[in-house]
């Protein structure tokens, strides 16, 4: 699959890059109306159970456009136990895929753990947000690499995202 020219570099793994932490951790991004493919995923008490169907025929959509954003992204919003959204970031419009723009302050968390640490990891968003005077809007999670990936770099690592107001 071909990747935007940007510093993402995953030639290591051929899949997923090793996070930058210090470009994620802490930061905060003002967004207005950045685009993003919107897509569903079905889980089962929120283990996802297609979501490589789906980033595939994201990435294909992607590709087809020539859309890709300057720096891969995908946000989770973990919606119910049964289904999260994905929002895969893109420079413009990708046709024939349902489009969302996120506009707003959010502020990053990085988190390096497994998955079951994901109710602490909101817990301490939560407090990060509120250390800075702000309140929590909404929360996503990018979940930076697969598990293959996360084994190969010996570590599992997951940016929060919070909408703040």
């Amino acid at each position: 699959m071909k990747l935007a020219e940007t510093r993402y570099d995953n030639q290591e793994t051929g899949c997923c890059a090793k996070l930058d932490e210090a470009r994620w951790e802490g930061q905060e991004f003002i967004w207005k109306d950045k685009p993003f493919v919107k897509d569903h995923i079905r889980e089962f008490l929120h283990v996802p159970l297609n979501f490589g169907s789906v980033m595939a025929r994201d990435h294909a959509a992607l590709e087809q456009a020539q859309a890709y954003a300057p720096e891969p992204l995908w946000l989770v919003d973990e919606v119910s136990p049964w289904g999260s959204d994905i929002y895969v970031a893109t420079d413009r419009d990708v046709p024939n895929m349902t489009m969302e723009y996120l506009s707003g302050t959010f502020m990053t968390k990085v988190f390096t753990g497994p998955f079951r640490d994901l109710g602490s990891w909101i817990a301490k968003t939560e407090t990060h947000v509120k250390g800075h005077d702000k309140e929590m809007e909404k929360l996503y999670f990018f979940y930076a690499t697969c598990p293959k990936c996360a084994k190969h770099f010996g570590k599992n690592q997951v940016v929060a995202f919070a909408k703040v107001k």
